[in-house]
């Protein structure tokens, strides 16, 4: 049963389908989530291009169904232009909309802020290009990207078929490569990360941020119903 008092939370997301991710029932169980889908053809820079420009459409769409705040759920989607991108692109959303509006690279820094983190071991889904462009918009941001481990993957669907011991072991060779990092960012919305972050926390005594956690807890905080996730996924969820 939906919560009546929370505001609507609108998410726009990559695949076509246009669902509310699965992280949201397990974390927030009970509140209105609704998404519009974007189409992403491939999670590459040239396919962040074919679909950027309809991202304020989409949000107009979302206030049209009742959304009362709204995120773009998609890391590399707002971050692949760099910082002044991603904060003018929350802007548009805010003016297309008069809502409060943020996006998932809004999320993740935030969330990494909140636990400490300075010196960030990355582990992501992406090619190679894309994660030089994660590495610069974390450096605009103010914090210092340590070592990448990636998986490569440029396949929209292919990103919620990684298994939870595949996303350990990345994580671990991330901290394996820059083992004085503060902390993890597990970047990509479309990976299942939910089982990995508090198995990788217990096994690193680190604290991990992972995109689609990081976006609903962002999301929910930005709506400011003081609503909690349901506990045992990780630090960030906790905080």
């Amino acid at each position: 049963m939906q919560d009546s008092s929370m505001p609507i939370i609108g998410m726009i997301v990559p695949p076509a389908a246009g669902l509310v991710p699965a992280d949201g029932a397990r974390l927030y169980p009970g509140l209105p989530f609704i998404a519009s889908g974007l189409g992403l053809g491939s999670v590459t820079p040239a396919g962040y291009d074919a679909v950027i420009e309809s991202v304020v459409d989409h949000t107009r769409r979302l206030k049209e169904q009742g959304a009362e705040v709204i995120s773009l759920m998609g890391t590399s989607l707002s971050f692949y232009r760099g910082a002044a991108f991603n904060r003018a692109l929350t802007a548009a959303m805010h003016e297309a909309t008069g809502l409060p509006c943020t996006t998932m690279s809004t999320a993740v820094i935030n969330g990494l802020r909140s636990l400490g983190v300075a010196r960030v071991a990355l582990a992501t889904a992406y090619i190679d290009d894309v994660n030089e462009r994660l590495a610069a918009f974390l450096a605009e941001e103010g914090l210092t990207p340590a070592a990448c481990r990636s998986l490569g993957i440029t396949g929209v669907d292919a990103m919620a078929r990684v298994d939870t011991d595949t996303l350990v072991d990345l994580c671990v060779r991330a901290i394996e490569a820059a083992p004085d990092s503060d902390g993890i960012l597990l970047s990509c919305g479309g990976l299942l990360t939910l089982d990995a972050i508090p198995e990788v926390e217990r096994r690193l005594g680190v604290p991990v941020v992972s995109s689609s956690p990081a976006g609903f807890w962002d999301a929910v905080r930005l709506a400011g119903s003081g609503a909690k996730a349901v506990p045992g996924y990780g630090r960030l969820l906790g905080a």
